[in-house]
């Protein structure tokens, strides 16, 4: 039966492609294609908040990225069975919705977001680094392909994952400052038209925030998958870690004035601490979080085109005020942890000093791998260069930095077989 939600417009790649296939739609494809590629599996050994390897109990990028899959999955399969808008005939496809849970993390470097702050720094006079940003140059440029030239996404699929539409160059035109995070690549402005069919933003999608809230409905669900994931799945881990203890969380709602009885949400935390039952109380409230959305039709500069841009997602007020709250608790207990900061610190130390080593390497020594270094050394300029040896970084896991750190500045570390594997 066919989806009458999707059009032509939506399915088109960016290159032209034959598949012919009769059993896989374009968007299986999309997800597909991710699955199978090294970029994915290299997640399994990136930090998601605790360093990966550390325990084997810890989520991952990968494992966070396959329960954000699983929930984005739930989000459409209920809303594609009570919604009144939607049909049989008329849903949000949920191989879509899957394929960008599975992709959003994939441009994310070691070290979770100190690895990101380290290589935006260090690119800081090159365009900067993003994670989003860095997800749509594997898509489009990087992966999949042996001439690494993308894999050749939809149209849906490219825009499923973009929660910044404001090029890097626009935020420093309007805050007069290199921003920090939350853009794209001044040279992705092409894959912004396309996304967009050409069409420009209207004057009042101001770049930064205003721009940025506009997206389809597929990446909406996406990043309600994402908020859900990381504001409940995290809470496991930091209980598991010694970080939230009933001590420390009674302390901190005290502090901050939050309710502490049954049905408060650190009030639930608490008494699911006290009985070991804090897995428990995260699925039920993952469940909830799922069943607090719904759609509604929009309007905007994009709607006429595709029905991916006719509907917003809403989500109940009272859970989003307890994923912010969810959040704030993990901020100030766990990520502002000393332990944590030492961490960081140490994969900050690591980045930046390869960076150094690898950067002003000048054909001494072949240090790098021999395509990575055939492209470097063909690159046109300063700034290309930097973003391929940018590229190499991000790419590493935690482990894979840290082994080839030790190798460059640890005298009795490696050997020929430790090179080669």
């Amino acid at each position: 039966m066919k989806n009458t939600f999707y059009n032509s417009f939506d399915i088109e790649r960016l290159n032209t492609e034959d598949i012919n296939e009769t059993y896989r739609s374009v968007f299986q494809v999309d997800r597909d294609r991710v699955l199978h590629t090294p970029t994915f599996r290299s997640l399994q050994s990136k930090t998601q908040v605790f360093w990966s390897g550390e325990y084997d109990f810890y989520r991952t990028r990968l494992t966070h990225s396959l329960e954000v899959a699983q929930i984005g999955r739930s989000i459409c399969n209920y809303l594609n069975t009570r919604s009144k808008i939607l049909s049989d005939e008329y849903f949000i496809d949920s191989d879509l919705v899957e394929a960008a849970c599975l992709s959003h993390d994939l441009g994310h470097p070691p070290f979770g977001h100190a690895g990101e702050r380290t290589l935006n720094r260090l690119m800081m006079d090159h365009g900067g680094f993003e994670g989003n940003a860095q997800t749509l140059r594997l898509l489009t440029e990087r992966i999949f392909s042996a001439s690494k030239t993308g894999m050749n996404p939809s149209r849906a699929f490219v825009d499923s994952i973009l929660k910044y539409k404001t090029l890097w160059s626009e935020l420093v035109h309007k805050d007069g400052k290199k921003p920090k995070n939350h853009f794209l690549y001044d040279e992705q402005s092409k894959y912004l038209d396309w996304v967009n069919g050409g069409r420009d933003f209207p004057i009042d999608y101001l770049p930064g925030k205003e721009r940025d809230a506009f997206s389809s409905i597929e990446c909406q669900i996406m990043d309600w998958a994402d908020d859900t994931a990381y504001s409940l799945n995290d809470l496991a881990d930091s209980v598991r870690a010694g970080f939230l203890t009933i001590e420390r969380v009674e302390n901190w709602a005290e502090e901050n004035g939050c309710g502490m009885e049954r049905g408060s949400p650190i009030g639930d935390l608490l008494r699911s601490i006290r009985g070991n039952r804090v897995e428990l109380m995260v699925g039920n409230r993952i469940g909830r979080y799922i069943q607090s959305v719904k759609i509604e039709e929009d309007v905007n500069f994009m709607s006429d085109v595709s029905n991916r841009y006719k509907y917003k997602l809403v989500v109940e007020e009272g859970v989003i005020s307890e994923t912010s709250e969810f959040k704030k608790l993990a901020y100030d207990l766990v990520f502002k942890s000393p332990e944590l900061n030492q961490l960081e610190h140490k994969g900050d130390h690591l980045l930046s000093k390869l960076w150094q080593i690898l950067g002003e390497n000048k054909n001494e020594y072949y240090l790098l791998p021999e395509d990575i270094y055939a492209e470097m050394k063909g690159a046109p300029d300063e700034t290309v260069r930097n973003r391929l040896l940018c590229d190499y970084l991000a790419n590493l896991t935690d482990g894979s930095a840290t082994r080839l750190y030790k190798r460059l500045m640890v005298p009795d570390f490696g050997s020929i077989g430790d090179l080669m594997g």
